[in-house]
């Protein structure tokens, strides 16, 4: 059982892959940073438990459909493994910003979900990953280390600074990567 202190919960557009302002549709405009995969990976050999919580209103939007999401997503697993890694789940919100869910971030419900499927009693000492405000807010209740990434609309983010007190800042998830296995000193590579 995966232990939450050695959990990394990533956001994924802006993150893992570039963003686009008029939504990621397609599997071609689905561009992964090459950085984030490896850095993906580099987690995962140093044993680390990898996860993603993606807002997808997309979905709702009916930009995309389920199926086209599950292409991306399989992608991304494709890309990881052939990196060397793993990742242990992905949790998306299908949802509009007005439907009345509970998964789609700052609200807590993909983090619920991600508890849920790695059977953990907590995600508190977890590492929630984002390039929005809403990313780390959906990990504060939930007792995760807020980190904020450049990438995306990180720099945005980090320009308005507000709610980033507690954040960790970095220039991109590789950078983040190379850090924390520096700290704990289980470094792979």
């Amino acid at each position: 059982m995966p232990q939450p202190s050695k959990l990394v919960i990533l956001d994924r557009d802006g993150v893992i892959n570039h963003d686009s302002d008029a939504y990621v549709k397609s599997l071609d405009e689905w561009i992964p940073y090459p950085t984030a995969i490896a850095a993906i990976a580099r987690l995962s050999r140093a044993g680390w438990t990898v996860t993603v919580a993606t807002n997808q209103s997309g979905i709702a939007r009916d930009y995309y459909s389920e199926s086209m999401l599950e292409s991306m997503h399989q992608r991304l697993h494709e890309l990881v493994h052939q990196a060397g890694g793993e990742i242990a789940h992905i949790a998306y919100c299908p949802h509009g910003p007005n439907d009345g869910c509970d998964c789609r971030k700052p609200l807590t419900g993909l983090l619920e979900q991600i508890r849920q499927a790695l059977d953990l009693e907590t995600l508190a000492g977890s590492w929630m990953v984002g390039d929005s405000l809403r990313d780390l807010q959906a990990g504060e209740p939930m007792g995760c280390r807020p980190v904020l990434v450049r990438t995306g609309k990180g720099r945005h983010t980090e320009a308005e600074g507000e709610g980033l007190a507690r954040a960790m800042i970095f220039d991109d998830l590789a950078a983040f990567v190379d850090w924390l296995l520096t700290a704990e000193g289980s470094d792979e590579d």
